[in-house]
């Protein structure tokens, strides 16, 4: 809620002597400051009391008129200017002309503390604001902005200038710890004073530019600042507000960035909409565009992305993109399948050996953490890590430090997580194979890739991205397939998805050539399950299997029947060959022999 206009009244009141209380120690550090100025006979004393003298006054310009002192405000400018000046002045040293000027603007400055408090004109209650207008999303929730602000008073006056329901505003009087919030937790909003103690905000803004976080940033400035706050407009800011400013004035160029921000965002996501082919990716169905949508919005971040799907569905391909599209794209993308490796030697592979750490360890070896230091580490099939491998792991996403197989030291690295699985990572915690305190660490930003069945229209894409592939690669003068082909590939299920239609592809090109490629061409059981039909319905069997099966729609048949009758053609085609009629069908011989021992004991097959 609001605050209402007496409560509003007393808090800034509070400010306001709070603010004249600080204006005091101020001058007497610019008292100082003054004295070591007078002093310095090299360039660089007299830079050392310019500098904090600038830093003092670009304070003092931009809070005091707020608190009813625009003198304050007026003085403290004309000081930080001539501070400015002063310091870039040839030789370094300040004339004697501007060390008087810079004594007298202190010494009116120390004046000003005993003057009467004027009048502060539209500082009320903030007003209460416009109505949001509705999210793209349609959901209602406040904005949180985040303050870089180093002087407190100030910091004071711009929270109770936001102080509604529409804003969540985050303080931080030091850069470096806003900047690790920011990139830690992107927020909607960032309002930034360009002078702070330890980094500059112009720094920030070239961070935050640069690792395409997706929030808008709006500069706060003095009048001597104008140039640099154009310049940081330059590098990505969306607009600047000069102190000394009222609420009004703050609230309509926040409220107006951040409408701007979000009408660019929906103008995007339409713009987007059309892409048939991302980083890898081939496919413009509207799955894969939500896809392409999460990775541009997860790609600036440091935050660990856990990417889920079935086997073949590109889930490494996923991660790439996340890599190329992230600030570390010029830097190393390991990427490490734990299922491949032996469970022995898996901590080896990641952390890497020193000498003499096991049997066969005769030179020390970095492992897959020491060479993404800098880029990103792909963690493929993560569930099938060993638990106890889990908890070091659990302990290096922390920490981002570990001990080689055999070493004592520990070792810090800078690396950014992705992982993948094939299973459903909830059952895995569920059945107690994967950790739950792993889970939620690597579990921050889901993405699901959805299987080739549910992509539609992307089939025939990818088939003639890779029709082209192979018959360039082979020799062969295929250019498109034919419209039953077509059409089989539409209907057929791909239970292996997009590495089962590259197969498929590769197979028709090798072993045929021509100008189109057939139906004929495919593999037997790609033909076999995209054109089984329903023969002839008898008439149902009386009691309880007609009563089942009457209201049945005729062209749909029980899936294990389909099931069955694809098996028992391959095997017919592959002449009786078991195993063969296995590599075609993409299962394993024991699956079929198990199938067919059930069929023959009248069991259900499993």
């Amino acid at each position: 809620m609001a605050e209402t206009g007496s409560g509003f009244a007393e808090r800034f009141a509070a400010l306001q002597s709070q603010f004249f209380a600080k204006l005091a120690e101020r001058v007497e550090a610019l008292d100082a400051l003054v004295g070591d100025l007078e002093k310095a006979t090299t360039e660089k004393a007299a830079k050392s009391a310019l500098r904090p003298m600038q830093e003092v006054a670009h304070k003092l310009s931009g809070s005091g008129g707020m608190f009813g002192a625009p003198t304050v405000s007026e003085v403290a400018r004309d000081l930080e200017e001539t501070c400015e000046r002063a310091t870039a002045a040839p030789g370094g040293l300040p004339d004697e002309t501007t060390r008087r000027r810079i004594k007298d603007l202190v010494a009116r400055l120390r004046a000003e503390q005993d003057s009467p408090i004027e009048a502060v004109p539209d500082v009320a209650a903030p007003a209460k604001p416009a109505p949001a207008r509705e999210a793209f999303d349609a959901a209602t929730r406040k904005w949180r902005v985040v303050l870089i602000e180093d002087d407190p008073a100030q910091a004071r006056v711009v929270t109770s200038f936001l102080a509604n329901s529409e804003y969540d505003v985050v303080h931080f009087d030091k850069g470096k710890a806003a900047l690790e919030e920011i990139e830690r937790r992107p927020p909607d909003a960032i309002l930034l004073d360009l002078m702070l103690p330890d980094i500059g905000g112009i720094d920030i803004l070239r961070r935050v530019s640069s690792r395409q976080l997706p929030c808008v940033t709006v500069v706060v400035t003095a009048h001597g600042s104008v140039n640099v706050a154009v310049e940081a407009m330059r590098l990505g800011a969306h607009d600047f507000i000069v102190k000394p400013f009222n609420a009004a004035r703050l609230q309509v160029t926040l409220r107006n960035a951040l409408e701007h921000d979000r009408l660019s965002r929906i103008v995007e996501t339409y713009q987007d909409l059309d892409r048939s082919a991302y980083c890898g990716f081939v496919g413009s169905s509207l799955p894969m565009q939500a896809i392409y949508r999460i990775i541009d919005s997860a790609a600036g971040s440091k935050a660990t992305v856990f990417i889920s799907g079935e086997s073949g569905t590109g889930k490494e391909v996923c991660a790439e993109a996340i890599h190329q599209k992230s600030p570390r794209a010029n830097k190393p993308f390991v990427a490490l399948n734990c299922g491949a490796i032996p469970k022995d030697l898996m901590e080896s592979e990641i952390f890497g050996h020193v000498r003499g750490a096991f049997t066969g360890a005769i030179a020390e070896r970095d492992g897959a953490a020491t060479r993404a230091n800098g880029g990103t580490l792909f963690l493929d099939e993560v569930c099938e890590l060993d638990l106890s491998l889990q908890t070091k792991l659990l302990r290096f996403v922390q920490t981002g430090t570990f001990q080689k197989v055999g070493g004592e030291g520990t070792e810090a690295v800078d690396v950014r997580f992705l992982c993948a699985t094939n299973r459903d990572p909830v059952a895995e915690v569920a059945a107690g194979r994967f950790r739950e305190d792993l889970f939620y660490r690597l579990h921050v930003i889901p993405i699901h890739m959805p299987p080739l069945r549910e992509r539609g229209r992307d089939v025939p894409l990818i088939a003639r991205k890779y029709l082209e592939a192979y018959a360039a690669e082979e020799g062969k003068r295929f250019t498109r397939f034919d419209p039953e082909c077509e059409a089989v590939l539409a209907v057929y299920p791909w239970p292996g998805n997009v590495r089962e239609l590259q197969n498929v592809i590769r197979n028709a090109v090798v072993l045929n050539d021509g100008d189109a490629v057939t139906a004929d061409m495919l593999p037997a059981p790609v033909k076999l399950l995209a054109s089984v039909e329903r023969p002839p319905v008898p008439p149902p069997p009386p009691g309880e299997a007609a009563a089942e099966n009457a209201g049945m729609p005729e062209h749909i048949r029980p899936l294990a029947e389909v099931e069955r009758d694809a098996i028992e053609h391959a095997i017919r085609l592959c002449g009786g060959n078991i195993p063969k009629a296995a590599h075609f069908l993409g299962v394993s011989a024991s699956t079929l022999y198990r199938k067919k021992q059930s069929w023959e004991d009248g069991r259900p097959a499993d």
